[in-house]
């Protein structure tokens, strides 16, 4: 992996999202709407001005926010984490950035109003690691980026809250990698295995 061009502010890029989510996790359980919103306001915010943002010079002067489905809480629930599961590690050439390696350690069982699904949850490997949990659903290639979104990628500090046995699944919080906003980026996409069987109605809507 090779050393950013400026490790200073990609530091203070981390840092940012760091606290961010520390605010999420603070403000949620009072007012999850509200934290939704300054959640939101926090991205524009970095989009729009910072220098390491995903977007470029041209893309930054059009842009008028990052487009999301309404909040709906339906799309909140609690996983009970399973970490009887097969280990699998995948691998991701991500260009200048090198490999990058990711490993399934557990899986997440939940429902979305009565409807039972599944994700695997991966490990980052390398240097401290975190946790991952990209994936797909029916409207990925429509409405929202193809490639699927995030909820969890714990070394740049997006963490909703995953304990020892349980995690929390918001889905108005996912968010986009990258790569949706613009083709110099290369990410870590969800393998199949992670391809919801139902529309996932909330969380960021495809770039355009």
């Amino acid at each position: 992996m090779t050393t950013p061009s400026n490790p200073l502010t990609l530091a203070l890029w981390r840092r940012t999202v760091t606290q961010m989510y520390t605010v999420v996790r603070k403000e949620v359980t009072a007012d999850p709407a509200t934290a939704w919103r300054n959640f939101r306001a926090t991205r524009d915010n970095l989009f729009r001005y910072h220098p390491q943002s995903p977007l470029d010079d041209e893309q930054k002067a059009a842009f008028t926010g990052l487009p999301f489905y309404s909040y709906d809480p339906v799309w909140r629930v609690t996983g009970r984490i399973d970490r009887d599961a097969p280990r699998e590690t995948f691998q991701t050439d991500l260009g200048g950035d090198g490999g990058f390696a990711y490993t399934r350690i557990a899986y997440v069982y939940f429902a979305i109003d009565g409807e039972p699904a599944q994700l695997s949850l991966f490990w980052i490997e390398g240097y401290g690691g975190g946790l991952f949990l990209p994936f797909k659903d029916v409207t990925s290639g429509g409405r929202t980026y193809g490639g699927g979104r995030y909820l969890y990628d714990t070394i740049k500090g997006a963490d909703l809250g995953a304990g020892a046995e349980e995690i929390v699944l918001d889905f108005n919080f996912a968010y986009n990698p990258s790569c949706a906003y613009n083709p110099r980026w290369v990410c870590p996409l969800a393998p199949e295995e992670n391809k919801l069987p139902f529309a996932v109605t909330v969380g960021e809507l495809a770039f355009v």
